[in-house]
């Protein structure tokens, strides 16, 4: 029963910490796009969920990139950059990768293109435009941080998770008060138990003395006893020696 609820504990532990951590990641990612052109990092590097397959094959709608930023005057041609841009009058972060660079009066621009695009984006990309460059690609993971943000997702990942967790952390917090309780009467029990099993020693150790001072009391009583048995035969005996003297003593005057 122990290593059971040892294994449910764990079990429990590892589904928090991961629903955490998928909360932090989606709560990073939302933070990431936000509208104010600014992108949020950690150590340097941000979590994307890509929304279409321009790029594939090298990652697909639903994967979950990496960007981290970079020197721009170190990309070229073949490199796959992050950039703000305008996608259907919208403000949006687009991947792609470099297909061309311009220098012209110490100013770069990037003529960019998906991997699986026919033609090239029409917009050139400029060195502010470029939030970071692609490092990696965790497959599958977007679409869970995807399902998150919608409520049927937040509330079966996260609030449900976390309602269960917290119901069992109740239930384990009373049982644990419960065997507290136990403990704790058990110990004055234990205590209580100890008191008069030392009470009823001192009790049967003062009833062994006074059985001995009582014994000693009567083998006193039992000595004085025959010392004045053995005191009244020895005046028994002065008594009657004297007597037949006396009685010897008349017959010789009558004589």
């Amino acid at each position: 029963m122990g290593k059971v609820k040892k294994a449910v504990e764990i079990i429990l532990s590892v589904l928090l910490w991961c629903i955490i951590l998928l909360t932090a990641l989606f709560t990073f990612t939302t933070l990431a796009t936000r509208d104010d052109r600014s992108v949020a990092r950690v150590l340097g590097f941000t979590p994307l969920i890509v929304k279409s397959d321009s790029m594939a094959p090298t990652f697909y709608a639903g994967d979950l990139i990496i960007i981290s930023a970079c020197d721009t005057a170190a990309l070229q041609q073949g490199d796959v950059i992050t950039f703000h841009t305008i996608i259907n009058n919208e403000y949006a972060l687009n991947t792609h990768r470099i297909e061309s660079v311009t220098e012209e009066g110490g100013f770069r621009s990037y003529t960019t293109k998906g991997d699986n695009n026919a033609i090239a984006d029409a917009r050139l990309v400029t060195d502010s435009d470029i939030v970071g460059q692609y490092k990696l690609r965790v497959p599958v993971l977007g679409r869970v941080l995807t399902f998150l943000s919608s409520s049927m997702g937040f509330l079966i990942v996260i609030v449900l998770p976390m309602l269960l967790f917290l119901i069992y952390q109740i239930y384990h917090l009373v049982i644990v008060s419960i065997n507290l309780k136990k403990a704790i009467a058990v110990e004055e029990a234990t205590r209580q138990a100890e008191e008069d099993a030392q009470a009823e020693e001192a009790l049967a150790k003062k009833d062994a003395e006074a059985e001995a001072k009582l014994a000693e009391a009567q083998a006193a009583l039992a000595e004085a006893k025959r010392l004045k048995e053995e005191a009244e035969a020895r005046l028994a005996q002065v008594t009657g020696a004297e007597e037949v003297k006396e009685i010897t003593s008349g017959d010789k005057r009558n004589e």
